[in-house]
């Protein structure tokens, strides 16, 4: 009859012998891990600097195109105007003619549920 060995026994001669296998693998494992994590950071950040490169070039295009056909003046992409010149006039005479001691009312604003029986 062949020797009955325990299971204890057997956990003890391979538990070292599997830590000498598999630290090294793990430690392999994370350490590609990381380097990979670590070139994709940096692709991804090229990718935006070239973006970014584009962006500027086409902006620069944009004005010289503007400056060529004779615009004096140069608009932000999408034709919209500066703050300072969209605001109306009645707003701003109105403000500067007010004195300081007046203050002005605050308007009421009604939220979209205010109201609502539940």
């Amino acid at each position: 009859m062949p020797p009955v060995v325990p299971p204890f026994l057997i956990g003890l001669i391979a538990a070292p012998l599997a830590k000498r296998l598999v630290k090294p693998l793990m430690r392999g494992v994370v350490k590609t891990s990381v380097s990979l994590a670590l070139e994709v950071k940096k692709a991804t950040h090229e990718a935006g600097e070239n973006l970014h490169d584009l962006a500027a070039e086409v902006a620069a295009e944009v004005v010289s195109a503007q400056l060529a056909a004779g615009d004096t003046e140069i608009r932000p992409a999408g034709g919209r105007q500066a703050a300072e010149s969209s605001a109306p006039k009645a707003e701003t005479d109105e403000a500067t003619a007010r004195t300081e001691g007046e203050s002005r009312t605050p308007k009421i604003r009604t939220t979209a549920g205010a109201g609502k029986a539940r």
